[in-house]
């Protein structure tokens, strides 16, 4: 049983979870003990199937356990599952990133250093930052979540947002001090800031598009302008895509943003996670030749891992980019397009007020007005959305247990799962319209 696994669990982990939003605490009741996971949809320890709209919080683009990406970790776990060695299926994943993103003749991303975790990627892109311009402020946006390093969990969204934690405590005040938390889509905040303290700006860090306080894409023109702001400055620019890299288009959010369009920018590094890896643990930070070859060995700024470019993760993440073509995101999308749309028409059908929020293939919702900011997230009637997710669970759909976080879909969500949540959505808005707020 579900609630049997959730109470052993708490006898050895720490809230019975290994990452804080898997407890449920934001939704109530039991979280669900997966044992297993294929296509659009997964089984629970009770023998409950449901379909899946998390997709492993985004790497599962093709769907769980897709054939092709499990004989080719089979294949490489058969050989080694780790040698401490470089290996030349990492220098083929780096070939391949560098590739994909590109926009006409630009390719921004020109040197690659494979990590496990976006955590580590994010990290290591802010040190880097430091190391290359010699200045220590940082700026970040609120709401945006870069991972669980101390300079990066000030106002950050996600778990943080879902357990309504200001911060996290152990962070020490020095360290939280070299960061400047800014309201996102903001340009008159963040012109404010460099008039300030722009000799002293090492690097403006941003998601591509906001997706860990739920969607917040970036107004029109408003990462160009971010651009364009740090480099006049002498500051770089980190372009978080962990999430949206590779998930939203091929070349991710920054291909998307610069496919022909006038109003083009060129980022200094990129981080990448979820996808990149294809399930398995490995993410990645690219950008300009001259900044990354600041990076050990070459240059002054440390950093190592002995399960960098593991090689059985380098196969799932190579065997999921080359499947990713243009069918599948075509598929992503146009799922991503009628389910967003079909939850809108429920919620309103109930007469609950509501935005949907989407960048690309990625969505959520909003219980309120239309929202560009953490402030504005935080206004919504959150108090509705966990009797929409209970009722949706119990309909066999299993949707992000916080609504702080993005939904995923997979090219291998068909028309038969997409109905199954279909017809889940009008209790589910009912269930939204009744429920009441806290005491």
């Amino acid at each position: 049983m579900n609630s049997d696994l959730f109470a052993r669990a708490q006898r050895s982990i720490p809230g019975g979870v290994n990452s804080p939003v898997r407890a449920f605490g934001s939704v109530g009741g039991t979280p669900r003990f997966l044992v297993g996971a294929s296509g659009p949809y997964v089984t629970d320890s009770e023998g409950t199937e449901y379909v899946d709209l998390v997709a492993s919080w985004g790497p599962a683009i093709l769907g769980h356990a897709h054939p092709e990406v499990v004989a080719a970790v089979q294949q490489a776990a058969a050989r080694g599952l780790s040698f401490g060695a470089s290996t030349p299926s990492e220098t083929e994943l780096a070939e391949l990133v560098i590739a994909r993103v590109r926009a006409g003749s630009v390719s921004p991303v020109e040197r690659v250093r494979l990590v496990s975790t976006g955590t580590e990627a994010t990290m290591t892109a802010i040190r880097l930052a430091r190391g290359f311009t010699g200045r220590d402020l940082l700026v970040k946006f609120a709401g945006h979540y870069h991972g669980h390093s101390d300079a990066l969990l000030a106002e950050s969204g996600s778990g943080v947002a879902t357990l309504s934690l200001p911060g996290s405590a152990g962070v020490p005040a020095d360290v939280a001090a070299l960061t400047l938390v800014l309201p996102y889509n903001d340009l008159g905040a963040l012109t404010e800031a460099f008039g300030r303290y722009g000799d002293r700006i090492a690097a403006v860090i941003t998601e591509a598009a906001a997706a860990n306080m739920g969607v917040v894409p970036p107004l029109p023109g408003f990462n160009a302008a971010v651009h364009r702001l740090a480099h006049e400055h002498g500051a770089l620019v980190i372009l978080d895509e962990v999430l949206t890299g590779f998930r939203v288009g091929r070349a991710g959010w920054w291909g998307l943003e610069n496919d022909g369009g006038a109003d083009g920018y060129t980022p200094d590094l990129f981080t990448f996670g979820k996808v990149v890896g294809g399930g398995m643990p490995l993410a990645a930070l690219g950008g300009r030749a001259d900044v990354m070859e600041h990076l050990a060995p070459l240059g002054p700024v440390y950093q190592a891992g002995t399960l960098s470019g593991n090689p059985v993760a380098v196969a799932a993440g190579l065997t999921t980019l080359r499947l990713a073509d243009d069918a599948v995101y075509g598929r992503l999308d146009a799922v991503a397009a009628q389910l967003s749309a079909a939850v809108s028409e429920a919620l309103s059908a109930a007469g609950v007020v509501h935005s949907v929020q989407r960048a690309g293939n990625l969505f959520s919702f909003v219980f309120g007005g239309p929202a560009q900011s953490y402030a504005e997230v935080k206004r919504q009637e959150a108090f509705r959305y966990p009797p929409f997710f209970h009722a949706m669970l119990d309909a066999g759909v299993s949707l992000p247990p916080s609504v702080f976080e993005a939904w995923f879909v997979t090219a291998a969500h068909d028309d038969a799962a997409v109905e199954r949540i279909l017809s889940a959505l009008p209790s589910a808005a009912h269930a939204a319209a009744v429920g009441t707020p806290p005491a």
